[in-house]
């Protein structure tokens, strides 16, 4: 339908039928303008699980909570940063037995900035505060001793503060002398 403007509207029933993976949340359709297509995103919050690798799109990941659930670990692939101020949620649901739990930006020219508390699970000791080398650490590895993967629940939240960058905050668990589980890999 084109209405006095010249605009063209589409009927309900000719948008393209979803055929993504991810069951788990309500979608709504949006027209990618720059794009010239039809796209789906997200509604409202729900549960995904990372898999053994996943890249993280803002229009399905966003506000929601990525399950890290494989015991053979998981790697997940952040979207370029680029100030959206979108919000990504990890939590360690499976502890990974080989590989390790890995979180990267997509490209080396994003990086992390911020922290990760490490509670040391085999002594008394308080644990310690880890911080990213700002704009040199672009991946959170939890190697399932010293940096992490040891306890059900750890939490990692990232959020697109500005072009190539990050702000990263983690709540680990590691045994033996805990150690950053920041690096430069990307």
């Amino acid at each position: 339908m084109t209405d006095k403007y010249g605009l063209t509207y589409m009927n309900i029933d000719e948008l393209p039928q979803y055929t993504g993976g991810d069951t788990t949340a309500d979608k709504r359709p949006v027209f990618d303008q720059s794009a010239g297509r039809w796209e789906y995103e997200v509604v409202g919050g729900g549960t995904i699980a990372a898999g053994s690798t996943l890249t993280v799109t803002a229009a399905s990941h966003a506000g929601r909570l990525i399950n890290l659930d494989t015991a053979a670990g998981s790697t997940v692939t952040l979207p370029a940063a680029t100030g959206s101020g979108n919000v990504y949620r990890f939590r360690v649901s499976a502890l990974a037995t080989s590989n390790s739990h890995v979180v990267k930006v997509a490209n080396s020219s994003d990086a992390f900035e911020g922290f990760a508390i490490m509670s040391d699970t085999d002594t008394s000791s308080a644990g310690s505060v880890f911080m990213a080398v700002a704009g040199t650490s672009d991946t959170l590895t939890l190697n399932r001793s010293t940096t992490g993967s040891v306890t059900i629940g750890e939490y990692i939240e990232v959020e697109d503060i500005a072009t190539n960058r990050f702000s990263v905050r983690a709540h680990l668990s590691g045994t033996g002398t805990v150690a950053t589980p920041f690096s430069a890999t990307v």
